[in-house]
């Protein structure tokens, strides 16, 4: 008897130890686990603390461990700093560290076929099906509105393809490979003869609906023109015009991240081999730096003065689109144009923005209407992280003087 009691109470200790050991890496609880501590990185901006101050308590609040901060004022960057809170042996996030930036990559495949256009290659009424290889799946046959798509509609998200009602085939590798008979992992162009035997959702160019498959075709058809990759193409014609030299398309795996690139984290998502983000190049494959994705916000400041586009293209970029009643369109009203969401207030001023998002990360490009450009780029995403647009527009409000210098040539 003695012996049984003997044996259960080294049972229960053997138990309690294990779940001391594993009730950190299960539950986040903080036995045995290193504290967090603070770092920021970069040039210090003392008349600019104060966005040190938010970035501190914004991170801390939602439990971000990485993220990156870039600020434009006038085509200046005045601000540029990388924020850790993590344990104190972890790496040190740069202004300069590559982050995914998820759908902040469609502005970028904006200019790539404003470019395209500008030299005559393509035009924004052409249809794309007249551009891509025409594939269907056998015994199927391409919806009757297919081929009225146009380059317009795909920049404008107006192309027919509603993932609210339907789904988003870049993110259905897996139907995909068993409707198709392919092994995983499906490519970009399994995914178009896939889609060209289903139904649209609506008649392309009367509805806005949000489409990352769209700008899926666009990257396509960036290659189908210039006989480059989309990535070759962009970083030639887009990035490099601008001195970017660090951003490049992600890789899904772990082992394969870029050197400089930070780790991801998410509650109850992978991050890592769970999508195919080499197949989302064009519409969210980028990696980037803040820094990076200012030098390109910036770039749009003065349209006279864009260093890759005209001023006509820019203001095409940015117009309102066919779906928008111009006469009864109201000052402030947000719609999206051509990779960007805008707002136009009269006289010249608008803001134009875009947010990123997939598991692990979380990024926000915005224009501000009173000179100021925004970057904020997160490892994480969810909890409330969408506040941070808001909550930087605060910040802004509140600074009375902005700093001469233009930190970019420090930032190669």
């Amino acid at each position: 008897m003695h012996r049984f009691f003997e044996k259960q109470t080294v049972v229960i200790i053997i138990k309690m130890i294990l779940l001391m050991v594993i009730c950190p890496v299960l539950t986040g609880c903080s036995i045995l686990t290193s504290p967090r501590v603070w770092q920021q990185a970069g040039p210090d901006v003392p008349e600019l603390s104060a966005f040190d101050e938010t970035m501190s308590d914004f991170m801390v609040s939602h439990k971000v461990s990485a993220s990156s901060l870039a600020i434009t004022y006038k085509g200046r960057l005045v601000f540029a700093r990388g924020y850790t809170w993590s344990k104190a042996d972890s790496p040190a996030t740069e202004p300069t560290s590559l982050f995914r930036i998820a759908s902040l990559s469609k502005p970028v495949t904006s200019a790539g076929i404003f470019k395209l256009v500008e030299e005559n290659q393509l035009g924004l009424d052409d249809k794309f099906i007249d551009i891509l290889p025409y594939v269907t799946p056998e015994e199927q046959s391409p919806d009757p509105n297919l081929g009225k798509v146009t380059i317009l509609h795909l920049l404008e998200h107006l192309g027919g393809w509603d993932r609210d009602t339907a789904f988003d085939p870049m993110f259905a590798d897996k139907k995909i490979s068993k409707a198709l008979g392919k092994p995983l992992p499906v490519t970009q162009a399994d995914i178009i003869t896939f889609m060209n035997g289903r139904p649209l959702q609506y008649e392309p160019g009367t509805k806005c609906t949000y489409s990352n498959y769209g700008y899926c075709l666009l990257g396509r058809v960036i290659e189908q023109k210039t006989g480059l990759s989309y990535e070759g193409f962009i970083k030639r014609f887009v990035l490099s015009p601008l001195g970017i030299t660090r951003m490049q398309i992600g890789r899904s795996n772990r082992e394969d991240r870029a050197p400089g690139e930070v780790r991801y984290e998410s509650k109850g998502e992978s991050v890592y081999g769970a999508f195919n983000l080499e197949n989302m190049d064009s519409h969210g494959g980028w990696l980037a730096s803040a820094v990076d994705l200012a030098r390109f916000a910036a770039a749009f400041d003065d349209p006279a003065d864009c260093p890759i586009l005209s001023a006509d293209s820019v203001e095409t970029m940015f117009s309102l689109p066919a779906t928008v009643d111009s006469e009864n369109y109201k000052s402030g009203d947000h719609y999206y144009a051509c990779g960007w969401n805008v707002r136009d207030f009269g006289n010249g001023s608008r803001s134009t923005w875009h947010t990123g998002s997939l598991p692990g990360c979380y990024t926000i490009m915005v224009r501000w209407s009173n000179g100021v450009n925004c970057v904020a780029l997160f490892n994480r995403r969810g909890s409330g992280i969408e506040k941070i647009d808001s909550i930087l527009w605060k910040t802004v409000k509140s600074i009375s003087a902005w700093p001469e210098h233009d930190l970019f040539g420090e930032m190669l």
